[in-house]
């Protein structure tokens, strides 16, 4: 090859599904090709093409290309309803909690991994799994808890962001409230898939602002590293109250459904525009979706860390413990930490507001496509999935006539957060279920390890859920 480059391997090989008779098919672990075809010994031998291998002034752009479906749902995890929950327990119980982050952060990428699985190796996503296992009543409880549960989160954030945005302008929230729903909305809509992708990996960079922040506060990391790895076991029942709603936002059911569908649009982006020809997945494609959701999470927890370490060591410690908003949290902290790490707080639940409200909408409606059989997909317009895309239009509203209505979104949300921690060990029951399914898996199930580490995931969830009505 030409510019004297060293060369490489790739796999051309074609497939005989359905009718899609003799369709080249490409595999590299260059970021230039298409996927990589999962093992089957059913089709025909390989032809080899030699290719170029990347130059060293590519790598830049080979880790922007890696970024895929697990860093934007481990970012969407962070979302303004989340951020109120970490500051009202970095509020309420100072570092005592930090040892959580820890904690989430093996468990959350345990079940996103196998959520992944699901959805890349069956070639469709959760709630389509579910309806092939179980009663579709039990379906219809889930994805109705899931409408409920998201449609409450997003007048959440739509809230959070608002009051963020008047801070930093002086404009009446409610102005905001409306106008961030619409440019939402419409972006959703009218946006196909690989296009809202692309802009929800670039949000991902917002919520640097809270570890940024946490610097700027000045802290102790000796009194921090022993709350980190020295767990203080809560011994009231707002302590696992709080306990529960942590786990209920990190380990969230919305984020289960995004990320096994998520992996259907990559796919669909990539051509495979048939059940059939989604169906499997190699070693390889599976290696790095769990090095994708493996990131993606500890992102997810590194920013919940700062967030309660922030809210820590300068609320709680002067005596600032009862907050209700994100607003009230980052005015609190002004003139405690200064106004750039306030800013900084305030910046970041705007960003990360528009990454989350389009995975809430659209995890809602994917489960809803799916349990009832409608067109469903980012990659369609609204006349190819039309009922798709008003549940995601009628749940955003249903979020703006909550901020319109008088409820207080933050006490709605911290219970939204109790249920779903309560809920999602049920979820998790039947997911380890489809996950050791071989003829549902296409004879790729979790691995041991995998069903070992959800198993301990679930058993902590109940036990959890459990203690918070004990104690």
């Amino acid at each position: 090859m030409s510019n004297g480059l060293a060369r490489r391997e790739r796999d051309i090989e074609t497939s005989t599904d359905g009718d899609n008779k003799h369709r080249p098919r490409v595999t590299s672990d260059s970021p230039d090709a298409v996927r990589t075809l999962p093992d089957n010994p059913g089709r025909p031998s390989a032809l080899r093409l030699i290719v170029p291998r990347p130059s060293a002034s590519r790598w830049i752009r080979l880790l922007l290309n890696s970024i895929g479906p697990g860093v934007i749902t481990g970012a969407a995890d962070d979302d303004p309803s989340g951020i109120a929950t970490y500051s009202v327990a970095g509020a309420q119980f100072g570092t005592r909690l930090l040892w959580t982050a820890a904690l989430t952060w093996p468990l959350m990428a345990a079940v996103q991994m196998m959520c992944a699985r699901i959805g890349k190796v069956t070639g469709q996503g959760l709630a389509g799994n579910l309806k092939a296992r179980f009663p579709v009543w039990m379906l219809y409880v889930f994805v109705v808890a899931l409408l409920a549960a998201n449609t409450i989160n997003i007048g959440a954030d739509l809230a959070g962001m608002a009051d963020a945005a008047a801070m930093l302008t002086g404009i009446d929230s409610r102005i905001f409230v409306v106008s961030f729903a619409v440019l939402i909305a419409w972006a959703t809509v009218r946006l196909r898939y690989q296009q809202i992708a692309n802009t929800l990996k670039w949000l991902v960079l917002v919520l640097f602002a809270y570890p940024i922040t946490a610097f700027v506060v000045g802290i102790n990391w000796r009194q921090v590293a022993r709350s980190t790895f020295v767990p203080s076991i809560p011994h009231s029942g707002a302590e696992w109250s709080m306990l529960v709603a942590i786990l209920g936002t990190t380990i969230s059911p919305y984020l289960f459904f995004w990320q096994a569908s998520e992996e259907v649009e990559e796919e669909k982006a990539a051509g495979q525009s048939t059940l059939a020809m989604r169906r499997g997945a190699s070693g390889r494609e599976l290696e790095m979706r769990n090095v994708d959701v493996g990131v993606g999470s500890f992102f997810s927890n590194m920013v919940m860390f700062f967030i309660i370490l922030t809210t820590g060591i300068t609320l709680n410690r002067h005596g600032v413990t009862h907050i209700e908003t994100t607003r009230q949290a980052a005015e609190a902290l002004q003139p405690l930490a200064g106004r750039f790490a306030a800013t900084l707080f305030t910046v970041g639940i705007v960003g990360v507001g528009f990454l989350a409200i389009p995975t809430l909408a659209g995890s809602a409606a994917y489960a809803f496509a799916e349990t009832l059989g409608w067109r469903q997909g980012l990659n369609r317009n609204l006349k190819q999935a039309r009922w798709f895309y008003t549940l995601i239009l009628l749940s955003t509203a249903a979020g703006v006539v909550l901020n319109f209505a008088g409820v207080n979104p933050v006490k709605a949300l911290y219970w939204t957060a109790v249920i779903n921690g309560l809920l999602a060990p049920f979820l998790l029951v039947a997911i380890l279920v489809v996950a050791m399914d071989k003829k549902l898996m296409q004879g790729q199930p979790s691995s041991r390890l995998s069903l070992v580490a959800v198993s301990i995931t679930t058993v902590a969830m109940f036990a959890a859920g459990i203690a918070m009505f004990v104690f």
